[in-house]
């Protein structure tokens, strides 16, 4: 087995662990030297770049070694690492173990919805993760056969998709609680040979019962698996099991241990349906040895943090960040993932995210600005971070929308840290630009910004026809081809829709559908999708620059800017704006508005045309915290619109109906 461990992203000054001053030498010596090694790393993965990832690639354990890092032959279908065989599992699993870890803690499970916390160490994980494979394997589960997965927030969640992965199988998380209809879509799409799920979910104020759902939805699937294990929640009521039903429990009680079968390199290591796959499922498929690599190089390049330490992204395994960021790197980097099943605030006070912080010492925090956002409307002065013991916290990373300043300022308040913003999608699989904490980008990037390039990514901002725009420009932000290891490799089962979808706008570059600007420093603000941009009389405006400006009011807590049409200007700016204080508490709630339109003037200028907005107590969101402004949109307008199944609570919506129609 190869294995060389490689230091090349490793070479930093020593740094005071919370503020970034240097211990020893003066701090203009670090901001040269950190501007080094990042520009060393950065413009060398992009001209030396086999030799750069090759690098990265030495610090896992192969079966066999690759023959060729990048194959760009058949564009843009890249392969990486051709001709080598891994096991991901082992990777993040056995091998810690083996090098005598198996003592330290892989995940923390901190739950207070149902008042619990529990540890596993790697080697109750292995011990679970190799007993569950052996129980797939008995099944008929064998390699390349898909697993799909609808759990809640718990371990054996994790536990299910490494032991898929140990089989070599693929697996497929829907995230618990997703509606049959939608359930029933991808279970055809991806025709798993097995199902895992859970009795339940829980939420802050019900229990969702997640069989009636899996059975509602394999009644009206096409595709029937060979059979469903169900994971009975302890102390809650247990599902009823049919025939076809096995009881995790009993299954494990008298499982069978099975060791890693490695795949090759380009396998795929899981599928990940993106949002708004409704009638037409669009599945990303994600390459095995790239995306280990990939993520193992972030954890410290990115995101500062050695093996051993608590990494916790605050996220939902049903989505992206939950994949790469709560199972697949901390694990393959050494680190102990914490899995969160709460709210931010209501479970059961907004003081939840500090209490985690100082209880299990986490070292680093991935959160969506929704998320900060409710703790910021319940603790709009950053008074409860100041009871909590922060101390062990370094960075917080923000991602998943965009991050207004005024969020951002409050949360280096409250959290007492650095909060830097970054970018990337489900289709990329970690980052496309952020503040590469391991190699020494600054911990006070502009405001607004998401950061610089990540290496391997070589990005410009460009006009609709292709043309790079002067910097500070707003344009449509691309990536030159080859795409980084790590990324997306297709689409399951649609190579066409892979290549018209992302590669046919701007030949040779990959279409990231949003929309931003470069500052002369290289720094990217991402400000909205490209879908986003409002033509506001000729004029390009980004929604999300419209947002951060009126969610800098001292009044306002967070909204919503979509596009309104306007018979003379063809689209015009219509906000929907939560405020600090409730709305029934508020005697006129559009008195606030003239202020915020002043503000928008000054900022953006009389061009915004910004005049309308409506105020509501909440704004809808995703599991994931975005803010679906499609149907927001529609409702403005007065069109018929479809509520995804990923909104958290869809009672919202009539709420907004009624606030634009009294606004008519």
């Amino acid at each position: 087995m190869l294995r060389t461990l490689s230091t090349k992203y490793h070479q930093l000054p020593i740094l005071n662990r919370r503020h970034p001053t240097l211990v020893n030498g003066n701090i203009s010596c670090i901001h040269l030297q950190s501007k080094l090694l990042y520009k060393t790393n950065y413009e060398r993965s992009l001209k030396d770049t086999s030799a750069y990832w090759a690098e990265a690639a030495e610090n896992l354990v192969w079966t066999k070694k690759w023959d060729k890092v990048i194959d760009n032959s058949n564009s843009p279908f890249t392969k990486w690492f051709t001709g080598g065989e891994i096991s991901h599992c082992y990777n993040c699993i056995d091998r810690h173990v083996d090098e005598g870890n198996g003592d330290r803690v892989a995940i923390i499970h901190d739950s207070p919805v149902t008042d619990t916390i529990q540890n596993f160490t790697y080697n109750e994980l292995l011990k679970q993760v190799s007993c569950l494979a052996g129980c797939l394997s008995d099944m008929g589960v064998k390699k390349g056969d898909r697993v799909l997965i609808y759990m809640p927030m718990i371990p054996q969640a994790v536990v299910a998709m490494q032991a898929t992965i140990r089989l070599g199988g693929i697996h497929v998380v829907v995230f618990g609680g997703f509606a049959a209809k939608e359930l029933s879509v991808r279970i055809d799409n991806c025709t798993p040979k097995a199902i895992i799920s859970a009795s339940c979910g829980v939420e802050p104020s019900r229990v969702v019962r997640y069989k009636p759902i899996l059975n509602e939805a394999l009644a009206m699937a096409s595709h029937k698996p060979l059979k469903t294990i169900i994971y009975q929640r302890p102390n809650m009521e247990p599902a009823e099991l049919g025939e076809n039903d096995l009881d995790w429990d009993e299954l494990m009680n008298k499982g069978r241990s099975h060791d890693c079968v490695p795949v090759p390199s380009n396998h795929p290591l899981y599928l990940l349906y993106t949002s708004g796959t409704t009638g037409l499922p669009k599945a990303v498929v994600r390459p095995t040895a790239g995306h280990s690599v990939r993520l193992h190089w972030s954890m410290k390049a990115i995101y500062g943090v050695d093996p051993g330490e608590v990494f916790w992204s605050a996220s939902d395994l049903g989505w992206i960040v939950g994949h790469s960021y709560i199972c697949h790197a901390p694990l393959v980097h050494g680190n102990a993932t914490l899995m969160f099943e709460g709210k931010p605030v209501g479970t059961p006070d907004a003081t939840t995210f500090f209490r985690i912080i100082q209880d299990h010492n986490v070292a680093a925090l991935f959160v969506a600005p929704t998320a900060l956002r409710a703790i910021k409307r319940e603790d709009p002065d950053a008074l409860l971070g100041k009871q909590f013991d922060l101390t062990s916290m370094r960075n917080l990373f923000v991602a998943g929308e965009h991050c207004d300043v005024d969020t951002l300022r409050w949360s280096k308040d409250a959290f007492q840290s650095p909060v830097l913003d970054h970018w990337w999608q489900t289709e990329t699989g970690s980052a496309i630009t952020a503040s590469c904490v391991g190699l020494g980008n600054r911990l006070d990037p502009p405001e607004s910004s998401t950061g610089l390039p990540v290496p391997g990514w070589d990005l410009r901002v460009v006009d609709d026809d292709g043309n790079e725009v002067e910097r500070g420009t707003l344009g449509n932000i691309v990536a030159k081809l080859p795409l980084p290891l790590g990324t997306f490799q297709t689409l399951w089962n649609n190579d066409e829709r892979f290549r018209n979808t992302y590669f046919t706008k701007y030949e040779g570059y990959y279409d990231t559908m949003d929309a931003g600007v470069q500052d002369e420093d290289g720094y990217i603000s991402v400000m909205s999708r490209t879908d986003d941009v409002i033509n506001v009389a000729g004029h390009r405006l980004s929604c999300g620059h419209i947002e951060e400006v009126i969610n800098s009011h001292e009044q306002v807590v967070e909204c919503a800017v979509v596009a309104k049409d306007d018979k003379l200007k063809g689209s015009i700016p219509f906000a929907y704006i939560v405020i600090k204080s409730d709305i029934s508490d508020c005697r006129d709630p559009q008195s606030v508005l003239p202020s915020i339109i002043k503000l928008v003037r000054d900022e953006i200028g009389p061009v915004a045309a910004f005049k309308h907005a409506v105020f509501v107590n909440r704004l809808p969101k995703t599991r994931s915290g975005k803010t679906p402004r499609n149907t927001l949109q529609a409702i403005c307008n007065k069109k018929p619109y479809k509520v995804s199944p990923t909104i958290e609570d869809s009672t919202v919506y009539p709420e907004l109906e009624k606030s634009v129609s009294e606004y008519s």
